[in-house]
């Protein structure tokens, strides 16, 4: 048993010497803790009276913290207590280096545990406890019905949905004859032909890639040596990951982090960052440029620009670099590789996919027509490798209200589920141009988010996920307001207990180049620290988001009532679900490139 002094070297402050004085005595030793605003002089003669074996001092406050326990040290040097005293000094104001030089036996700064200070005090080295959370992955789309509770809304998609299908028989594409073939290349093996075959089908960088071997522009393969360096640097992070979560007291929403620098080493660095911060699953962001121009190079390569070039390779690449516990989605909903993605996303062992013919057609500049027949050809493989997709209303950042979003994306959530696929909903948390124009969100950004989030639970029990990220358009070039921002737009997500949420680094509107691994941590830190505060208390709207509820139930079915009159297809080009007057404009790659085919997928 050791007699320990514990003295604030501080005014007021005596907090942690508390908790360390519990944890000795628990441990069976002797404590005598003095009170706050001692002079030093003080500290020394209580020791020196009470025979003490072990003097801890407590520092919280930042100013004159040198010259405070410098002068300590003086003092017991000049009275003999330093001879045959074990001096330790801790607390916010301290490091280890500043105690050592001022001659204490050992120093503690902020983080220290109790524990520690225990094995100081009986002279044993400490071993740090490492607590290591047991992830598992998440399976949040397989327990819903799919149940329509607004009936008629339900009869007029399932109409839209069979009329479709209709629509769609027989058709095919470039992008969905390059599926079929590249399934061939990766059952079979390359060869001349299949090669051949497959290059026939693309223009543009594809088709100069297969016929010369040229890149695209800022487009350079990676060599043996970085790929090895990936792998190294994916496995050393994996050993050290703790497996925190981000979530406290709820089960949801998972949180999501999109990745896509274009750098395979910097995606892998920024996916196991935020793999070890917390985060529930990492969404791939495909070039732009892949999604305006037919067929996908092959081999692992890395550029220049946005979004990260999907290629067998590459994607195999970042599955061999993730957590087990991290779920992965492969987004393929926008442009003319379509079926082809997500047939490499379900090759590869991805979990999810994201495929959205309304958004694709009126915000990503994909024809509708072809989009059609490839988002079909997209769901069905989805539905052969068991990926789950969101489905996203993106065309609301165009300006298009949410109600015709919210309509484009339930068809493609009916067409899904008559495929046998698990279609997941994503509204958009954001503020968006609807809502700035016609003041929806005038006094707080709550009740408009919460309506949308009302009006599809009141119409269908389907699996809900805010994102493309939240607080979308509310963030600004400041890291701390961006942070704030996107952790308030998490609470309203886990008040209502939505399945999961996608979140943006802050820094990733206005990088204006690759994006910091400090930011990433800024956003994901924010949201746990949000769900700390808040737990399982909820945000309360008021009464305008049940008003808005019934205003976006009923054109949504007003909405759909217009498109199963003339189909889904002609209603894209017709404004029915976004309009050029909203800010839509039905898309161009791609047209005039479907045909009928006798051959299916």
């Amino acid at each position: 048993m050791k007699t320990v002094l514990l003295a604030p070297l501080d005014p007021v402050h005596d907090v942690g010497l508390k908790m360390i004085r519990r944890a000795l005595e628990n441990a069976g030793h002797k404590t005598i803790l003095l009170q706050p605003d001692l002079a030093p002089e003080e500290i020394v003669e209580s020791a020196l009276e009470n025979q003490v074996d072990c003097v801890l001092l407590g520092r919280t406050l930042g100013y004159g913290t040198a010259e405070a326990a410098a002068r300590f040290v003086d003092l017991a040097d000049a009275s003999g207590l330093r001879d045959r005293v074990l001096l330790g000094i801790g607390g916010m104001a301290i490091r280890p280096e500043l105690a050592a030089e001022l001659g204490f036996d050992g120093g503690f700064g902020p983080g220290t545990t109790p524990e520690e200070a225990v094995a100081f005090v009986e002279g044993r080295t400490y071993k740090t406890q490492v607590r290591r959370v047991l992830r598992q992955r998440a399976d949040f789309w397989s327990s819903f019905t799919y149940e329509y509770r607004h009936r008629e809304i339900g009869r007029l998609l399932d109409k839209i949905a069979r009329d479709f299908l209709v629509w769609a028989e027989g058709k095919s594409s470039p992008a969905v004859e390059r599926a079929a073939v590249r399934r061939e290349i990766l059952r079979q093996g390359p060869s001349a032909t299949l090669t051949g075959r497959y290059a026939r089908l693309c223009n543009g960088p594809a088709a100069e890639f297969y016929r010369t071997g040229t890149l695209p522009p800022k487009v350079r393969e990676l060599a043996g040596e970085e790929l090895q360096a990936i792998s190294e640097y994916a496995a050393q992070s994996e050993a050290a990951a703790l497996g925190q979560t981000l979530r406290h007291t709820r089960s949801k929403p998972y949180v999501f982090a999109q990745y896509g620098t274009g750098c395979l080493s910097m995606d892998v660095a920024h996916i196991k960052i935020c793999e070890a911060w917390g985060a529930d699953g990492v969404v791939h962001f495909d070039p732009s440029w892949g999604a305006r121009t037919e067929g996908l190079i092959d081999g692992y390569f890395s550029q220049e620009g946005d979004g990260t070039v999907i290629t067998w390779q590459n994607l195999a690449k970042i599955k061999s670099s993730l957590s087990p516990a991290t779920i992965w989605q492969v987004r393929a909903h926008r442009g003319l590789n379509t079926p082809e993605t997500v047939l490499l996303a379900g090759e590869a062992g991805a979990h999810m996919t994201k495929i959205n013919i309304a958004y694709g057609s009126l915000g990503g500049g994909t024809d509708p027509a072809r989009l059609g027949v490839d988002g079909l050809a997209a769901m069905r493989y989805a539905a052969e490798y068991g990926l789950a997709y969101d489905i996203v209303t993106n065309e609301e950042l165009c300006g298009v209200p949410a109600y015709k979003a919210l309509a484009g994306m339930l068809i493609g959530l009916q067409i899904g589920r008559v495929l046998g696929g698990r279609p997941v909903m994503q509204p958009l948390f954001c503020y968006s141009p609807e809502a700035m124009i016609h003041g929806l969100m005038a006094d707080n950004y709550v009740d408009y988010n919460l309506a949308k989030i009302m009006t599809l639970r009141s119409i269908i029990d389907a699996p809900i996920w805010p994102g493309a990220p939240i607080g979308f358009m509310t963030h600004t070039e400041d890291r701390v307001q961006s942070s704030l921002t996107t952790a308030l737009h998490a609470v309203l997500a886990s008040s209502l207990e939505v399945e999961a949420i996608s979140i943006a680094s802050s820094d990733e509107a206005y990088s204006g180049g690759p994006i910091i691994s400090g930011s990433r941590v800024d956003t994901l830190r924010a949201v746990k620290d949000a769900f700390r505060f808040f737990g399982q208390t909820s945000v309360k709207p008021t009464e305008a988001a049940q008003i808005l509820t019934g205003e976006l139930t009923r054109k949504i079915e007003t909405t759909l009532r217009m498109v199963a009159e003339i189909g889904f297809i002609e209603s894209l080009y017709r404004g029915f679900l976004g309009s050029p007057e909203d800010g839509a404009y039905p898309g161009r790659n791609g047209r005039d490139t479907i045909w009928q085919s006798e051959s299916l997928i």
